[in-house]
C-alpha cells in the first residue's frame, strides 16, 4: 500500500466496512459493535483481500481511547454512584476479584505464568460500558433500580482499570530483571502520589481554568471553534497525562469530569459527539484487526473457557453478590446479565499487557474472542433471564434516555 494514500484508505475501509457490517448487525438485534469488530477482521492481515495499515490504525484507535474516555468522565456522576454506593462499591471489586482468580485459575492450568493469567482474569473482570449503556437503554431500565446499580457497578469498575494502566507499568517485569518488593512500593507509592498531585491539580485549578477558557471561547460565537477547543482541551490534557503516567486514558477521564461540572459541559459533550462517534468505530475497528480467527479453531476449549468466566462466572458472583445484599430477583438477574460481557476496556488493558510484554499476542487473541463472542451473545442472555423473571415493566416514558445522550454514540 503506498504510503501516501494509507491514512485515506485506512479511513475508507475502516468506515465503509464498519457501516456495513454494524447495519447487518442491527438488522440482527446485534449490538452494532458486533459488526465493527468483525469489519476490523474483515480489513487485518488474517483474512484475505484489501488490509488497512497496521501501524496507522493502531494509532487512529489511541485517539478513539481518549475521545471514549472524555466521554465516561463527560457523563460521570459521583451523585448517581453514591446512591448505590453500598452495593456498587463491594460488588465491582468482589466480582473483579473473582473474575480475576478464575482467569489466573484456567491461565495456570493453560500453562500461562503467573502474570500472564492474572491479566488474563483482569481482563475478563471488567465489563463494557457500551454494551451495557445499549442493552439498558433497549429495555428502558437505565433510569431503574436495575440499571442505576448497573452503572454504578460499571463507574466503579472505569475508575479500577483507570488506576490499573497507570500502575500496570510498574507491575510487569521483563525478562531478566529481578522484582524487589522495596523498588516497587516505592515506584507504586511515588507513581500513585503523582497521580493524587495530578488530580488534584485537575479538580482545583482545572475546575476554574478550564470552564473559564470554554466560556472565552464560546464568547467568539464560532461553533468551529468551541468544538476545536474541546477537542484541544481532551487531546492536550490526555497528552500531559501520557508523558507523566503512561495513560491517555487517566488525562481524557479527568477531562471530561473537570467540564461536566463546568456550565458549559451539556455543550462541550454535544460538540464533541461526532467526533468520539467516529473515533470510538475506529478503536473498534483496530481491535478487530488485531484478532486472529484462527485462534477459534484452533483453540476451541480455552475459547470456551474465557467465555465461560465472563458469561457464567461472573453472572454467578454478580447474583451472589446481589442476593446477598436482598435485592429482589428481577433485579439480580437484570445485574448479572448487563455485566456477562467484556469490551473496550478490556482491549485497551490487553494492548497495553502485550506492549508490555505481559502477555502473549495468542492470549489477547483469546480475550478478543471472549470479547466478540460475549458482546454478540448478551441479547440472548438478556433473553434467557426474562424467561426466568426478570422482564421488565413497562416504565413511564421518562426512562427512556437517548443512549447518545449518555455516553456518545449510538453504538452505546
Amino acid at each position: 500500500m503506498p504510503h501516501a494514500d494509507s491514512l485515506i484508505l485506512t479511513l475508507v475501509g475502516g468506515f465503509v466496512l464498519a457501516f456495513v457490517f454494524g447495519m447487518l448487525a442491527n438488522r440482527l438485534k446485534l449490538s452494532p459493535l458486533v459488526g465493527y469488530l468483525v469489519a476490523g477482521i474483515a480489513v487485518g492481515p488474517h483474512t484475505i483481500g484489501f488490509v488497512a495499515d497496521p501501524e496507522l490504525a493502531p494509532q487512529l484507535a489511541e485517539i478513539g481511547v481518549i475521545l471514549l474516555m472524555f466521554g465516561v468522565g463527560l457523563h460521570f456522576s459521583l451523585a448517581d454512584l453514591m446512591k448505590v454506593r453500598k452495593i456498587a462499591v463491594p460488588g465491582a471489586l468482589v466480582q473483579i476479584a473473582v473474575a480475576t482468580v478464575l482467569g489466573w485459575g484456567l491461565g495456570r492450568l493453560m500453562g500461562m505464568s503467573d502474570l500472564e493469567a492474572t491479566l488474563t482474569g483482569f481482563a475478563l473482570s471488567v465489563a463494557s460500558t457500551v454494551v451495557l449503556l445499549r442493552a439498558l437503554e433497549e429495555r428502558k431500565q437505565l433510569k431503574g433500580q436495575a440499571g442505576r446499580i448497573a452503572m454504578g457497578w460499571l463507574i466503579v469498575e472505569d475508575l479500577v482499570i483507570v488506576i490499573a494502566l497507570v500502575l500496570l507499568p510498574l507491575l510487569v517485569v521483563q525478562p531478566g530483571q529481578v522484582l524487589d518488593g522495596m523498588e516497587l512500593t516505592k515506584s507504586i507509592g511515588w507513581t500513585l502520589l503523582k497521580v493524587a498531585v495530578f488530580v488534584a491539580g485537575m479538580l482545583v485549578v482545572g475546575s476554574r481554568a478550564l470552564p473559564w477558557l470554554l466560556i472565552r471561547i464560546a464568547h467568539t460565537k464560532s461553533r468551529e471553534l468551541f468544538t476545536l477547543g474541546v477537542l484541544a482541551i481532551a487531546l492536550g490534557i490526555a497528552w500531559i497525562a501520557y508523558v507523566m503516567f503512561h495513560s491517555f486514558a487517566l488525562g481524557a477521564f479527568l477531562a471530561g469530569l473537570v467540564l461536566n461540572s463546568s456550565p458549559l459541559g451539556h455543550n462541550a459533550a454535544e460538540r464533541s459527539l461526532p467526533l468520539r462517534d467516529a473515533f470510538a468505530v475506529l478503536f473498534f475497528v483496530s481491535v478487530g484487526m488485531l484478532f486472529n480467527p484462527a485462534v477459534l479453531v484452533e483453540r476451541p476449549f480455552a475459547v470456551l473457557g474465557v467465555l465461560g468466566i465472563v458469561i457464567i462466572g461472573k453472572s454467578i458472583a454478580a447474583l451472589a453478590i446481589t442476593t446477598m445484599f436482598k435485592l429482589d430477583r428481577a433485579t439480580s438477574l437484570t445485574v448479572a446479565a448487563s455485566l456477562a460481557q467484556i469490551g473496550e476496556f478490556s482491549f485497551i488493558l490487553a494492548a497495553l499487557s502485550v506492549t508490555l510484554g505481559g502477555i502473549s499476542e495468542a492470549t489477547r487473541d483469546l480475550i478478543l474472542a471472549a470479547a466478540l463472542l460475549s458482546i454478540t451473545l448478551n441479547p440472548f442472555v438478556f433473553a434467557l433471564i426474562d424467561r426466568m423473571g426478570a422482564r421488565p415493566k413497562t416504565p413511564p416514558m421518562s426512562e427512556g434516555v437517548p443512549v447518545s445522550s449518555i455516553l456518545g454514540t449510538d453504538a452505546r
